[in-house]
């Protein structure tokens, strides 16, 4: 089955809108008309400004925590998302003699795998866990500002 082209919308009052004349012409082509029912998974692109945000913060604890010296900044990600339960799924293991295990799974954080909504979301809990374990006298607001600015040192 091949992936079909997405087509952008603009949320209007009480409608959504196609978001230029391509996408209103992509409609046409695909023979949609005024009134048809139509079904759709709707996702907030991600802003590029904010697409490495995630990548900074990892850059910024391997460079200024020394729990995370030594790891690769997305590693330092996985491993901040698993300590916050950020962004993980739970898996339970039955396992004989003991019952259940339950583990935790770190998600995709990738484009293709997170919306707009839910990365922003993720990246806050991330700076949350950091202010809460590691840097207790800054807020989550100062960490991501922080992150945002990091550059990596060469």
């Amino acid at each position: 089955m091949s992936k079909r082209q997405k087509i952008y919308f603009r949320v209007a009052k009480g409608a959504l809108v196609p978001a230029d004349s391509y996408a209103a012409s992509q409609l046409r082509e695909r023979g949609y008309h005024i009134g048809d029912l139509l079904s759709a998974e709707l996702t907030k692109p991600r802003n590029p400004k904010f697409n490495r945000l995630v990548h900074r913060i990892g850059q910024l604890v391997v460079a200024h925590i020394d729990a995370f010296a030594g790891l690769e900044a997305h590693k330092a990600i996985k491993r901040l998302q698993l300590e916050g339960k950020v962004a993980c799924d739970e898996i339970g293991y039955q396992v004989p003699g003991y019952g259940m295990l339950m583990q935790l799974v770190p998600r995709s954080l990738s484009n293709e795998s997170m919306d707009e909504g839910e990365y922003q979301q993720a990246a806050r809990a991330i700076c949350r866990t950091i202010a809460e374990r590691y840097w207790p006298d800054l807020s989550e607001d100062a960490i991501a500002e922080m992150a945002e600015s990091f550059v990596e040192e060469v």
